[in-house]
């Protein structure tokens, strides 16, 4: 048996190391433009694909790692270097999740090298599932999926909202009700393949963080896919449905399993942000002479920063232990997936206020990146599960009690 260890292996070392020198190199430099012109970074997206860091090769040889780390320490590095662009590079990921967790083997082999175009044309893609109405509440969806066997299509109609990528896509992964009264039960996934009429999005809206990766509205007005676009195909949809009717418990709905895949992941994101604004707040400190010394020489800055570094390290341990569960099919029996993205989440929003509030003034000015990262942290309380839907998984899971 194989001794404990956490070290990290050399392809993991040098994984880590390679992302990090293309977030320093390419990403950083030119993070403060692309969040002041609030557009999609299509140069940095092709440079990473010249690279070999956008791709499907790419996210496949990192969930090869049968510890489950490459992912999550690939993510940390690239939002380090900028929580948007790196946004903008993985955020096709998560409609690739949607592909893999919910698709068959041919449907994974058609859709997701479309999901990311290739070198000299790259592409992106969306996964739809929040709407006006069902945000954290997902099973009041009102996006609705009807069968035309006559033609062997499905009929989408209806509103998603704060799309990733949304309208600016070639895929588009939707998720719809097919039977209403059965609530999140009732739900499957489709694939809006490229040019697919009837589908359009609004412009891409404006945020306090985040600002270089596009988020919109979509809109599908009568958008008529083929039927194999249904993810894991109709033959197993029916038998869903039908075990659902009969109340047989289920095993899950499209939008949570493509979350239970991601939510670590998330959690490495906001991981690279937070430590990028500690590691700047101690540069900081260790330069900025007040009354006639370095102010990291007084305890209430030292004290914060040893904090800092402390909840960092913390949440970093608990989105390792995550995506090693997820990794090797072990179940979350005490939400331990929401438990990272929590934790990692509520510790970028703090660090980077305590980075904000370490720089004084200057912390407030754009002349700093820190009221960037303070800005783009937010986000991760929200989105993926708001820190109180991540409290209400964790509470279920642990009490067996229905907590709502």
């Amino acid at each position: 048996m194989a001794e404990f260890s956490l070290d990290l292996t050399e392809e993991q070392r040098d994984l880590r190391d390679w992302v990090h020198g293309f977030a320093a190199e390419v990403v950083r430099p030119a993070a403060a433009e692309w969040d002041a012109r609030e557009e999609t970074p299509w140069p940095i997206i092709q440079e990473a694909a010249k690279v070999g860091l956008y791709g499907f090769e790419f996210l496949a040889t990192c969930w090869a790692d049968p510890t489950g780390l490459s992912l999550p320490i690939a993510s940390e590095e690239l939002f380090w270097g900028d929580a948007g662009i790196g946004l903008s590079i993985f955020g096709t990921g998560l409609a690739v999740a949607a592909i893999y967790g919910a698709g068959t083997p041919d449907q994974l082999v058609e859709w997701v090298p479309q999901c990311f175009g290739d070198i000299d044309s790259p592409a992106v893609a969306a996964f739809c599932t929040s709407e006006p109405e069902a945000g954290s509440d997902v099973g009041a969806m009102r996006t609705r999926a009807v069968y035309d066997e006559a033609t062997d299509e499905w009929v989408l109609r209806g509103q998603k909202a704060y799309a990733t990528n949304g309208g600016i896509a070639g895929v588009h992964v939707v998720t719809a009700s097919v039977d209403p009264e059965l609530g999140s039960r009732g739900q499957a996934a489709f694939v809006v393949p490229p040019g697919t009429a009837g589908l359009s999005a609004t412009r891409k809206l404006r945020k306090l963080g985040l600002r270089a990766s596009h988020t919109a509205d979509v809109f599908l007005d009568d958008v008529r896919v083929p039927g194999r676009c249904l993810l894991g195909g109709k033959d197993a949809l029916d038998e869903r449905l039908a075990r659902a009717r009969s109340g047989q418990r289920a095993s899950g709905q499209a939008a949570m399993r493509t979350f239970e895949l991601s939510r670590p992941t998330v959690g490495a994101q906001a991981l690279g942000v937070a430590r990028a604004a500690y590691e700047y707040a101690l540069d900081y400190a260790k330069e900025r002479v007040q009354f006639g010394r370095p102010i990291i020489e007084n305890q209430a800055v030292a004290f914060a920063l040893a904090d800092m570094k402390m909840e960092i390290d913390a949440a970093r341990l608990l989105v390792w232990r995550a995506s090693w569960m997820g990794r090797n099919n072990r179940p979350f029996t005490a939400g331990e997936g929401s438990m990272s993205k929590l934790k990692a989440g509520e510790v970028a929003v703090a660090v980077t206020d305590k980075a904000v509030q370490l720089l004084g003034g200057a912390g407030f000015l754009r002349d700093h990146p820190v009221e960037r990262w303070y800005r783009d942290a937010k986000i991760y309380t929200i989105f993926e599960g708001t820190s109180e839907i991540q409290r209400l998984v964790i509470s279920r899971a642990i009490s067996g009690v229905q907590i709502r």
